[in-house]
């Protein structure tokens, strides 16, 4: 599939949006699961085709679906979410490749530490008005500081999943 998407300004529809998260937990025998609620993003597709732009994640709208285990991943032991409220994930450059993947370099900042992420996306669907990029990548989450791991029980790479809805704003 080719699609050509429109240049403009995009904005992120929330409500059409989603940004999950995957990680083992009691020494690799429990996958936990969880989504971010409170989403925002803008982006820009310029006349050369390329694309920039940013997303943010209010890290309090974190929901797994257990209470208590929210309240510790906002805590100083994970995301610290009362000094660091948003992760953000500043596109530099977003080039659409092969059909409908989309080569994305930007980076990533959550709990106040940047660093450097590259990954692919797939445009499932796209046209004047919108489109949406579906993707998945893993993060390691020693590199931003959340380290915390009571007896040895969290091990692994984080996997992150998202599928985003952008709507055009202007021409």
């Amino acid at each position: 599939m080719t699609v050509a998407v429109e240049t403009g300004l995009w904005q992120l529809d929330a409500t059409a949006s989603t940004v999950g998260i995957r990680h083992k937990t009691m020494w690799g025998l429990v996958t936990v699961k969880g989504g971010f609620g409170a989403l925002n993003g803008t982006g820009e597709v310029r006349p050369d085709g390329s694309a920039v732009g940013t997303l943010t994640f209010d890290v309090a709208s974190l929901d797994t679906g257990n209470a208590k285990r929210d309240t510790h991943l906002r805590s100083a032991d994970f995301f610290d979410s009362d000094h660091h409220p948003e992760i953000t994930f500043g596109a530099r450059s977003a080039e659409l490749r092969d059909g409908d993947q989309v080569h994305v370099v930007g980076q990533l900042t959550v709990r106040g530490i940047s660093r450097p992420l590259s990954l692919t996306a797939r445009l499932t669907d796209g046209d004047a008005t919108g489109l949406t990029l579906d993707t998945e990548f893993s993060v390691d989450r020693d590199q931003f500081g959340l380290g915390w791991n009571q007896l040895g029980m969290i091990r692994g790479r984080t996997t992150v999943t998202a599928a985003l809805r952008f709507v055009r704003t202007t021409g």
